[in-house]
């Protein structure tokens, strides 16, 4: 499968964002569960691990939409359909007020 833009498109071989459904064949399709990162911000990690290659710098209070979670990690996509799309760590994810 080939995705035209990996770093900002929700999809990995086993899951995807459901509005791509259609466009990208994949096991599982996830709603985007809304949350928001903490008081401090958070990395947003290439990989669930802490010493994965950074993406982005995530500010507090801003948007993530929650499509996995393993272990302490969360996967998906930062700041709107076309924020970046990665790893941040559970315990920097807060519910919306």
């Amino acid at each position: 499968m080939r995705i035209a833009d990996p770093r900002h498109t929700p999809v990995r071989g086993d899951l995807a964002d459901i509005r791509l459904a259609g466009h990208y064949f994949v096991p599982h399709y996830a709603v985007p569960q809304a949350r928001l990162i903490g008081t401090g911000g958070a990395a947003l990690l290439a990989a669930a691990r802490i010493d994965a290659e950074p993406v982005e710098t995530l500010a507090a209070g801003a948007a993530f939409a929650v499509l996995d979670i393993a272990g302490n990690w969360a996967w998906g996509q930062a700041s709107g359909e076309d924020g970046p799309v990665g790893y941040v760590a559970l315990d920097r994810l807060e519910a919306l007020p």
